[in-house]
């Protein structure tokens, strides 16, 4: 029986793709010219794909061609698969994966069970180079959101409500419906995971291939990770964009015939993870994308896990379940943090998990919460605790780790992974995008926006753009710029993150009042920063500004100023409350008569100053009513 599709053979390929260049025709003439309403056949024609084979036989007539010439076809001399020698022990694909996890099919399949273990199996520190660990040590479970996020319909005021600003955004989203991201693809067998940079999207795929070479999780498969920047360099290359031929050309690598690996892609034994959608160059994306469409139309059986950063614009694949990987909670971040320090301790568990205890119990204090929030993305959980591994504590000046943990989503996380951004950022050196991020961070904060519609922020930019030499001024032209650099900012970095339609917000508070604190440190000359210190000390007694202070203090080289204009916005705050003029009055009093009340059992109090005497006192009773009987 004739094969009901043909494809071209290499050399055919380039016959035809001469004779084609001769007679100056598009595709699309050509594919008219058969009788075709699209030139997607002719596009397969010379990719070397199979298309039917009434239809490649019309073409190789329209090009003057000798069909038999150009068309692929099988030595005469090689037995049909039935009779093939890989064939011959008449093994079913379950078989085969079977025989893959022990040692009884030999050392080909051994080493490309080995393959994936050296691929999948190994994180490589980011921090310590000289520190990889393993996986399977250091895997903690992720969720994720059953709606996306950026789907959703809601108002900034449906976000922005004192409760969750007094939660700083309802920290671990404890309000977000969630399920194990290991029940979403056992429930969706083509699944696309999104997710911010440094989420652990690459990190859920290596696990699962892990846990199915175990057997652990479709023990019936054999599992295949690609990445696809490195899949799209090589389909260019050999100018086959076939994800199936990619397959069996790395199996083959092992031993695996071409007819082995046919039969386990046609009968759904294979899991196919796909990693760095977002890393396609644009100008590959369609050819990328339609091929990952038509496998995973041609073979429907097999898993698809593909994985791919929020804010990235690719049309939707059909058939795919989109899900979106949650940050962290509290139980998770307590399992990381467990499992890294004792991966990190080779010589003792028992100081790994007194380490992690300590970090943990340090982490969790009231006046480390905006570093707690840092940890619901594990890249910068990671760092976390790669600081406290190196110090056993957190800087005493907390600008310096929010300043590292800047750079790592600005650029030194993907460099660390090879990965090369496109050409949108005018060529932004890294303080140039520090400057636009704190004009962003300061105006949106200033006026008491966390969160912000997209056309405010976009404002901003545009705003920031103008300022820029050789910027096309035209007012649609810089729109337009805004919004992409505003969605790029969110794709590569995530420091801008949708959460609903239309609706953004730092990723982390953290980062908006860090900005916002280095925006005013980074003032031009010293009368515009003395300008600045003054209108921030007016914010002294809103709670929702003291960490900008408390980072604005750090950053200064000297705060004295500062501190005389806080001073002096106190000062009129107790003009104001005669009762806690009274009440300030009397701690005064207090500390003033504590040298001739004291015994002298507790005549050490009076060793410190009395400016630090009043504070203990005012601390231990701030939380009280004015009662002045208490302070008697």
């Amino acid at each position: 029986m004739l094969k009901r599709s043909l494809k071209a053979s290499p050399a055919g390929i380039i016959k035809a793709k001469q004779v084609f260049a001769r007679k100056q025709w598009s595709q699309e003439y050509l594919a008219a010219q058969v009788g075709l309403s699209t030139r997607n056949s002719v596009w397969k024609f010379f990719a070397g794909r199979p298309i039917e084979r009434h239809i490649f036989l019309e073409i190789c007539f329209q090009l003057d061609l000798d069909w038999q010439e150009i068309a692929d076809l099988p030595d005469e001399n090689t037995p049909p698969l039935s009779q093939s020698p890989s064939s011959q022990e008449n093994l079913t694909s379950q078989d085969w994966v079977q025989k893959l996890r022990t040692s009884e099919q030999g050392a080909s399949l051994t080493r490309l069970l080995g393959q994936i273990q050296t691929q999948c199996g190994i994180v490589q520190s980011f921090f310590d180079v000289n520190q990889p660990l393993k996986l399977d040590r250091v895997y903690t479970d992720v969720n994720v959101l059953t709606s996306l996020s950026n789907q959703r319909w809601l108002e900034v005021s449906d976000l922005q409500t004192s409760s969750s600003v007094a939660k700083r955004f309802d920290l671990f989203e404890s309000h977000r419906k969630t399920m194990s991201a290991l029940d979403a693809i056992s429930s969706h067998s083509k699944l696309v995971i999104l997710g911010k940079p440094g989420s652990g999207k690459t990190t859920f795929l290596q696990h699962l291939a892990l846990l199915c070479i175990e057997g652990k999780f479709k023990a019936d498969c054999l599992p295949i990770f690609i990445s696809l920047k490195i899949f799209t360099t090589v389909a260019k290359e050999k100018e086959d964009f076939s994800l199936a031929n990619y397959i069996s050309q790395t199996w083959g690598n092992y031993e695996l015939s071409g007819e082995q690996v046919e039969t386990l892609i046609s009968q759904g034994k294979v899991l196919v993870l796909l990693d760095g959608l977002e890393e396609i160059a644009p100008e590959d994306s369609e050819s990328i994308l339609a091929q990952i469409q038509q496998f995973a139309e041609v073979y429907y059986q097999n898993a698809i896990a593909i994985t791919c950063r929020i804010g990235t614009q690719f049309y939707p694949l059909r058939g795919f379940t989109y899900v979106e990987l949650a940050d962290w909670n509290l139980n998770q971040v307590e399992a990381f943090a467990n499992k890294w320090f004792v991966a990190s301790e080779r010589e003792s568990e028992t100081e790994g998990c007194a380490k992690a205890a300590q970090f943990l119990e340090l982490l969790k204090r009231p006046e480390n919460l905006p570093i707690l929030e840092l940890t619901v993305t594990p890249i910068l959980l990671s760092l976390l605790c790669s600081v406290f591994q190196a110090r056993a504590s957190f800087p005493a000046k907390r600008s310096k780790l929010y300043q590292e943990a800047l750079e790592i989503l600005l650029g030194r996380w993907d460099r660390s992974r090879s990965i090369q951004k496109e050409e949108v950022y005018y060529h932004l050196s890294l303080p140039d995008k520090i400057k636009l991020l704190s004009q962003i961070a300061a105006t949106t904060f200033e006026q008491g926006n966390y969160f912000f519609e997209e056309s405010d922020v976009q404002h901003i930019i545009a705003d920031y753009l103008l300022a820029l030499p050789q910027v096309n001024t035209d007012p649609e032209m810089l729109w337009s710029h805004s919004e992409e650099l505003l969605r790029t900012i969110e794709r590569q970095h995530g420091l801008l993150v949708e959460r609903a339609k239309g609706i953004y917000s730092f990723s982390h508070l953290t980062f908006q009042e860090y900005l916002t604190a280095r925006k005013i440190v980074a003032s031009p000359n010293s009368q515009t920063l003395q300008e600045s210190l003054q209108l921030l000390a007016t914010h002294v007694a809103e709670p929702q500004w003291r960490e900008v202070i408390f980072l604005t203090v750090g950053m200064l080289s000297s705060a004295d100023f500062l501190l005389e204009q806080m001073k002096i916005q106190v000062d009129s705050l107790l003009v104001a409350e005669p009762r806690l003029e009274q009440f300030i009055g009397s701690l005064h009093e207090k500390v003033r008569s504590l040298s001739t009340s004291l015994p002298p059992e507790q005549s050490l109090l009076l060793s410190y100053q009395p400016a630090a005497v009043r504070a203990f006192y005012f601390g231990l009773l701030q939380s009280r009513d004015l009662n002045f009987s208490d302070i008697s």
